[in-house]
């Protein structure tokens, strides 16, 4: 019995071990780059940003629209994705993947408006976001977040659901699977 107990330990431990690591650290690495997030879109809040297509802020005489973009590919790390095949088995939400395009939706976002505040612009309209499958696993997504940066004479942010707000502005889109 009890050298069956070893045997048991000895072929499995390393497994066990290697993805309570895997799980620890990769849950350690999502929560820093989620905290820094937060960090540069309070950074960016100053940059309004407006997803209607047709909306024209007050430009400033000097200014013309100029495109902005903003791309990331995140990946998911191996023991998420087998939580999330398990999941998928029973028909759960997928949260591992949730997170994922949540991640990389709002850090094309904050690389687009970092773009916009080096060209000097205040203001982004038009914007649209794209998010596709990089591998046929689905492990690592794109996310490219685009739109029109000028420089604006309206100081006042606007809140609503097409014109969010700098914190809001991943919230104002729908999950993209």
């Amino acid at each position: 019995m009890n050298n069956s107990l070893t045997q048991f330990l000895i072929n499995y431990a390393p497994f066990v071990l290697l993805f309570a690591a895997g799980w620890f650290f990769g849950t350690r690495h999502e929560r820093q780059h989620l905290a820094q997030l937060s960090i540069d879109e309070q950074a960016l809040s100053h940059i309004i940003v407006s997803s209607e297509r047709f909306y024209r802020p007050n430009i400033a005489a000097n200014s013309q629209g100029e495109l902005v973009l903003g791309s990331v590919v995140i990946g998911q790390d191996y023991f998420k994705m087998i939580i999330a095949r398990v999941l998928s088995i029973f028909g759960k939400n997928l949260t591992t993947y949730e997170t994922l395009l949540d991640r990389a939706r709002r850090e094309a976002i904050v690389r687009m408006r970092t773009e916009a505040n080096a060209k000097g612009c205040n203001h982004i309209y038009g914007l649209r976001l794209e998010v596709t499958n990089v591998n046929q696993l689905g492990s690592m997504v794109e996310a490219i977040a685009y739109g029109t940066a000028v420089i604006s004479t309206d100081h006042t942010p606007i809140v609503s659901a097409t014109h969010a707000s700098p914190a809001r502005v991943s919230s104002a889109f729908p999950s993209i699977s």
